[in-house]
């Protein structure tokens, strides 16, 4: 199957165009939990591409060489995670470039050896990025959920899980 999309380093240069894509607080809680305050910052990407055991990639659509969104593969605590999918180029959304994203973080995730599993975190409300997961093969993990209080309204966080 011909690759949509690949994955490079997302780096400095890359900033501004995801600051770009995030308008609010809640878009931000959505694609970042709560490791980033609104509005993001220079200085908070600096610190989080410094981060160890995180590999923050650039979306690029192969078609154009295009920038289209961000994700991260996330290592720590011996965790294999995949975090922070964005689709930022709105255009490029509801045409199975998601699912791709996930196909290929995943892979990359089982790449190492001790990886049985990877989990991802998405709030119950977002149905079609849970839609996309499932048609990856993510399962809801019942056991592991949580709950935030954005705007006053309790977002609840859900737990899916890839077995290898």
């Amino acid at each position: 199957m011909r690759q949509v999309i690949h994955l490079e380093q997302f780096n400095q240069s890359d900033f501004q165009q995801l600051k770009n894509w995030i308008s609010n607080e809640e878009e931000l809680l959505q694609f970042a939990g709560t490791i980033f305050k609104f509005p993001l910052t220079d200085k908070q990407l600096l610190q989080y591409i410094r981060t160890e055991d995180v590999i923050p990639y650039k979306i690029v659509l192969n078609s154009t060489n295009e920038i289209i969104g961000h994700c991260e593969l996330n290592l720590e605590k011996g965790n294999r995670r995949l975090s922070r999918i964005l689709i930022g180029d709105k255009h490029q959304r509801g045409k199975s470039i998601g699912e791709a994203v996930v196909r290929k973080m995943a892979e990359q995730l089982f790449t190492y050896p001790e990886t049985s599993q990877v989990d991802l975190n998405v709030y119950d409300w977002n149905q079609s990025a849970i839609r996309c997961y499932q048609k990856v093969g993510f399962t809801i993990n019942p056991n592991k959920s949580s709950e935030t209080i954005v705007n006053g309204k309790i977002w609840k966080g859900l737990n899916m899980i890839l077995k290898k």
